[in-house]
């Protein structure tokens, strides 16, 4: 089950002005479940978005990226789970086009107004036999409040739909900022997120729109982990409407930029733990935090190290104080020049090991009853800098296995 997490009350998720989501079933995996969730954009809305690293990329992925480098103006985004559109070449692209036209047609928009998104399973056709029908119904039911529907609506392996929201005053005008994220397995981003959503009604140039996509994701959905594998279809989009009023933001050194940083970046991060929160088969959530290193680099190198290790992952799924497995995690992270001498390591509060080995005031029983714990921190002080890192993460159950062995079926 998830750790410590639960549904948002759909009443925490305050509508943002200028965009209104429907949902609707089209049958694509399980006959009659909600799988396609449509999202409305006010004209004039910004739109900025970072994806995935793997050069197996979805075909929604590179459409994604060439409307967004050519500036279109993006007005609607078709989301559909059950099925990636990866790994199924030109006549993927092909598909995921005719899906843009579609809804370009219901919506009374122009193809490269729409961008598509898709997640489930890779290495199948995208079946628009029964995507295309459902639009409709998707556009029938748009409305604003639609934020828990749809957050249900993009799970796949998920147990519990992720969704956040918070206000800000910003040119003393109240700004909202609310967001949706899927992902459980397959999970490692490097850039972005499985699927993220977040929208403002702020005002902001295009320009530092996608200054913030970059520098949000690297504060949240890049710190989080499950089991180290990046998706085919990594995809993290930033929406601003512009319908709070406030002066449009222009400058990335002025306090309404901080200000609107700090409230993307809360949502964020609640959204990106979360999904370590419902890994797949997870028991236990862990924080990895590494301090003092000599850039920010090199800590989330360490961190990763530890955060990814199946030894590691599994030990704390049995609650067995094996830490020796993050002392040769640390080891085999890459960084060459790296002191061992100098390391601290602690489990929660507790000194696990200095100067190289074990801690002289340690005992098993201390580490086994930290691990015992729903929630764990492990922190690697390296002593050699100023710079931090924090990575999310779960350990691996029985149920890990046994999730993606029946995926397909």
């Amino acid at each position: 089950m998830p750790v410590n997490l639960t549904a948002p009350d759909p009443a925490s998720l305050h509508p943002v002005q200028g965009v209104r989501l429907g949902i609707t079933s089209a049958g694509i995996k399980k006959p009659g479940r909600r799988d396609i969730t449509l999202i409305e954009l006010v004209p004039g809305s910004k739109v900025a978005g970072v994806f995935t690293q793997n050069r197996f990329c979805a075909a929604p992925v590179t459409l994604c990226r060439e409307r967004l480098a050519a500036g279109n103006d993006i007005r609607a985004l078709i989301i559909n789970t059950g099925n990636a559109n990866a790994g199924t070449g030109e006549e993927g692209l092909t598909r995921a086009q005719k899906t843009c036209e579609a809804v370009a047609s219901v919506m009374g928009l122009k193809p490269e107004n729409v961008l598509p998104f898709s997640t489930g399973v890779i290495l199948e056709p995208l079946p628009i036999d029964k995507i295309i029908p459902a639009l409709p119904d998707a556009k029938s039911d748009l409305a604003p409040a639609h934020w828990s529907e749809a957050a249900h609506a993009i799970m796949t392996t998920d147990i519990v739909a992720k969704a956040a929201s918070v206000q800000a005053t910003i040119g003393g005008k109240i700004i909202t900022v609310t967001g949706m994220a899927k992902g459980s397995g397959m999970i490692h981003p490097n850039m972005a997120t499985m699927l993220g959503y977040i929208a403002t009604d702020a005002a902001i140039s295009q320009k530092l729109l996608n200054q913030l996509a970059k520098e949000v994701a690297d504060v949240s959905f890049n710190c989080v982990t499950v089991d180290g594998d990046t998706s085919t279809n990594d995809s993290f989009i930033l929406m601003a409407t512009g319908q709070a009023g406030n002066t449009e933001i222009t400058d990335a050194a002025s306090a309404d930029y901080a200000a609107l940083k700090n409230a993307l970046a809360e949502v964020s991060i609640r959204l990106a733990q979360a999904m370590a929160r419902d890994g797949e088969g997870a028991t236990k959530f862990m924080t990895v935090q590494i301090e003092k290193g000599r850039d920010r680099a090199e800590c989330k190198q360490i961190a990763y190290a530890i955060a990814r290790s199946p030894l590691i992952k599994t030990a704390f799924f049995a609650s067995d104080p094996n830490l020796g497995r993050i002392l040769a995690a640390i080891g085999y992270a890459g960084i060459m020049d790296l002191d061992v001498n100098a390391i601290q390591v602690y489990l929660g509060n507790v000194l696990v090991a200095k100067r190289g080995g074990r801690a002289a005031s340690y005992t098993e029983a201390q580490g086994a009853a930290v691990m015992k714990e729903a929630e764990i921190t492990i922190r690697v002080v390296l002593n050699r800098g100023t710079e931090n890192a924090t990575v999310w993460t779960c350990d691996f159950s029985y149920d890990y296995v046994k999730i993606n062995a029946e995926y397909r079926t």
